[in-house]
């Protein structure tokens, strides 16, 4: 899958229009101005919702949901072949996987089984991938019990994420309608999910938890909290697949007392830095981490210079973020100063139908 570097990077942007434009829009990111090229455009899948990568980054995999002639919604999800050259997308099959609407998908790091997180069903899912890279059908199927204290929010459970651990034994899924992380013994080869001894770690009701990341050395994970605008800071017992609180900081000023969503986090490659989203304040909130205890500092916020930033990517050297705001319609480049993690503006962004996930693929 290797690139010429003077080439740059290929970016991935998943847009939820429902209409004719729904698509997956193909960019290069030249790695020295940021200034973002439109390749092309892959169709064939109704409005694709996340996208994940395959490890050797030859395909590609989405989610999505198909209304039926009953009106019914049934989610899918879509496996695609992946030109590493040119970036052009071929669709390959696609499954049904349980639950009206899916929302995140993830893949293991030995290409084995993608991973669905269901929001309104409030299920997690898993698939096997064929060695051809198509998807077989749904080979898991675990459904969330449960509700907190946000009558309308968290009525029930609602599944938003499933991130697999640094050593690929676990799974954790970010569940906004229970404040729980709920954690999964993960078989990739049987894709297959088992409750985990400690099942869950909890945050503070009324918080909806929503995406997590992972710290790159495997001792922290970082979780936003979409109905408080905060993030939590875990210590990581990998060994056992244990969530550890430690600290829960805000994500915008204080002096903000406008509506706000946070949305995705993600952990410079360094380890220096973690980034959230804020929709509402329409921002990137900056951390510093501490290198000992995984702790937070908040440096501030960043503007993403568009309206609700769904999702953003880093990509893999670290030199950016990439902000999709799905309200703007518009995916904006930021750079990253190394040093500080501070954000700024590079003057380079591009118009795009709803964006909901950008992943940058890498070299």
């Amino acid at each position: 899958m290797s690139r010429k570097k003077d080439q740059g990077m290929l970016v991935y942007v998943a847009t939820d229009t429902h209409d004719k434009q729904a698509a997956i829009y193909i960019y290069r990111l030249d790695t020295s101005s940021g200034a973002l090229q439109l390749v092309s455009r892959a169709g064939g899948v109704e409005s694709p919702f996340f996208l994940a990568f395959h490890p050797n980054g030859r395909f590609l995999y989405t989610i999505n949901a198909v209304q039926q002639p009953g009106g019914t919604w049934v989610g899918m999800a879509s496996a695609f072949a992946l030109d590493p050259q040119s970036g052009a997308l071929i669709l390959l099959n696609e499954q049904p996987v349980p639950g009206a609407f899916p929302c995140y998908i993830a893949v293991d790091r030995t290409g084995q089984c993608a991973l669905v997180a269901n929001y309104v069903s409030g299920c997690v899912a898993a698939l096997p991938i064929r060695v051809d890279g198509t998807l077989g059908p749904a080979s898991d199927h675990i459904q969330h019990q449960g509700s907190s204290i946000d009558p309308q929010r968290q009525e029930g459970p609602h599944a938003h994420c499933i991130v697999i651990d640094p050593t690929e034994r676990y799974a954790f899924a970010a569940d906004l309608g229970l404040d729980k992380i709920l954690c999964y013994k993960l078989d990739p080869r049987r894709a297959k999910l088992t409750p985990n001894d400690v099942p869950w770690a909890r945050v503070a009701p009324g918080s909806g938890p929503r995406h997590l990341a992972f710290h790159p050395s495997g001792r922290f994970a970082y979780v936003i909290n979409e109905l408080n605008s905060t993030m939590v800071a875990f210590a990581y017992d990998a060994a056992h697949g244990v969530l550890a609180e430690m600290q829960t900081i805000r994500t915008i000023p204080e002096e903000f007392t406008e509506v706000n969503y946070c949305a995705d986090v993600h952990v410079a490659p360094s380890g220096k830095f973690v980034y959230g989203s804020n929709r509402g304040h329409d921002s990137i909130a900056i951390f510093r981490v501490a290198e000992d205890t995984g702790k937070l500092t908040y440096l501030g916020c960043e503007p993403t210079q568009g309206k609700w930033p769904r999702n953003f990517a880093l990509d893999p050297s670290g030199n950016y973020l990439l902000a999709a705001n799905q309200d703007g319609d518009n995916l904006v480049v930021l750079r990253i100063d190394p040093k500080t993690g501070k954000l700024s503006a590079t003057g380079h962004a591009v118009q795009v139908p709803k964006p909901v996930c950008v992943k940058v693929l890498p070299a």
